[in-house]
């Protein structure tokens, strides 16, 4: 059986106190205070107070001072604000200071149980609204994009600046990196986050179907065509397009999302009225659009109207740091989800995994991690657990700047000895050098550092030891 609401009645008058706690304690939860200040001190001792109804002139702290610090300390809780002196102004300023609502005395008893009980509701409302939100957030949301990496941190700057705008913006980046998850995340954190979120797949459809996806169509426009059809530009109306593989589309295609982009307006294949619509377009490919557009494949005036904000996703070997974090978020998502007692990973584990190239990035990384988890045998992941193919690769010699020993060595000793070799044979060029070693030059300047620090120590320890 559910909880009864919690009611709090603050009023100086013993016998009004009583008579509304002897009505109302059949179907909530009663208590009662003779003044604001002992109200208050209750709101402190009884978790989770609903509703307060409280008389609007009272000794001391009046009923709209007592509204005021509620408001301040309970945020979540309403209150309704009687009174024997009604009028306008009273009411007014009452609705002012936030009052759910205001009743005068004498108090009918049926309506005042209807009111609290919509109060109730209303509340309950707002808070699964709000549950709702963060969830939504939390899903969809930058909350959901892991990274500390300085790539990912331009890149959160970035999606921040752009998703308030209407601006089209053009997502490049290798598959798996999570472009349709940074879409939504623009979505989510835009004046259009009530409107919907629309996504298609370009390279999933024929030219032909990708027409009628896109625009919809009216009935008997081809054969098959036996009802008329909403297209995706008109489900999104209010709301975000997101085109997935925008590269793939067919040249006749771009002539008219070219249309739609300019105009705002369109006609279904087969129809002649023309369609208005409010969309904002993200669209996502993971080629180099710019060198398409160079081949001939893809239109210049098209890309333009694409790409008016730029976002490149990195892929997660150049997203220094931010394996170990997708690891553990990884980790806790999928043991919970499979009810598997996984409580951490190994070092040794975690080093294997930082070292292997990720060809099919973040994706990858994620159904590795899944894996791993469901076939884990202990509470804790370790390198056994690891892929077969994953620690055959990362035991080869041809991953440059990226092999570990998983027999012999530590592999700080490992990835030093060939980033030192990749250096001496570019002559000390630390940008050939990098680009070599698949990683940032940025990221080999920190590895640098890191070995000098680790000769000093190492000689530090070797002359304590001569002293000792």
């Amino acid at each position: 059986m559910a909880e009864k609401p919690v009611l709090l009645i603050v009023d100086d008058d013993k016998n009004t106190r009583d008579g509304l706690q002897r009505a109302l304690q059949r179907n909530y939860e009663v208590h009662a205070a003779e003044s604001a200040e002992a109200a208050l001190s209750l709101l402190g001792k009884v978790p989770e107070i609903d509703v307060i109804l409280s008389d609007l002139r009272m000794p001391g702290t009046d009923g709209l001072s007592l509204l005021r610090r509620v408001q301040a300390q309970h945020p979540r809780t309403l209150c309704i604000l009687l009174t024997a002196y009604g009028s306008v102004e009273s009411a007014v300023e009452a609705m002012k200071q936030g009052a759910y609502d205001f009743l005068t005395k004498p108090i009918n008893l049926d309506h005042l149980d209807m009111l609290i009980s919509r109060a109730v509701k209303s509340r309950d409302l707002e808070q699964r609204v709000e549950s709702l939100e963060i969830q939504l957030n939390e899903r969809y949301g930058l909350e959901h994009i892991t990274g500390e990496s300085e790539a990912m941190t331009q890149l959160f700057d970035i999606v921040r600046q752009a998703a308030p705008t209407q601006a089209s913006v053009l997502i490049q980046g290798p598959s798996g990196t999570g472009k349709e998850l940074v879409a939504k995340a623009i979505h989510r954190l835009s004046t259009r986050s009530k409107g919907p979120f629309v996504a298609v797949h370009c390279a999933a459809l024929s030219a032909s179907l990708l027409e009628s996806e896109l625009f919809g169509h009216e009935k008997g426009a081809f054969t098959g065509a036996e009802n008329q059809r909403k297209g995706r530009f008109e489900m999104a109306d209010g709301g975000t397009l997101f085109l997935d593989e925008i590269s793939e589309i067919d040249p006749s295609i771009q002539v008219k999302l070219l249309r739609v982009l300019e105009e705002r307006n369109f006609e279904r294949v087969g129809g002649q009225q023309p369609i208005n619509v409010d969309i904002r377009v993200i669209a996502a490919t993971n080629r180099d659009l710019r060198e398409y557009v160079a081949q001939g494949k893809f239109r210049e005036d098209l890309f333009f109207r694409l790409n008016v904000v730029d976002i490149p996703l990195p892929p997660l070997r150049e997203r220094d740091g931010d394996v170990p974090l997708l690891i553990t978020r990884f980790l806790k998502e999928f043991a919970e989800k499979n009810g598997k007692n996984v409580e951490g990973i190994t070092p040794e584990a975690v080093a294997v995994l930082q070292a292997y190239e990720w060809p099919g990035n973040v994706r990858e990384l994620r159904n590795t991690i899944e894996k791993m988890v469901v076939l884990c045998r202990g509470d804790k992941l370790t390198v056994r657990d690891v892929p077969p193919n994953i620690r055959e690769a990362c035991d080869a010699p041809t991953l440059p700047g990226r092999s570990v020993s998983l027999t012999g060595g530590s592999l700080a000793d490992t990835e030093e000895r060939k980033i030192r070799a990749v250096l001496e044979k570019n002559k000390g060029n630390k940008t050939k050098a990098a680009r070599e070693l698949g990683i940032s030059r940025r990221t080999l300047h920190r590895k640098l550092r890191e070995y000098s620090l680790r000769d000093a120590e190492k000689q530090e320890g070797a002359i304590n030891h001569e002293t000792i």
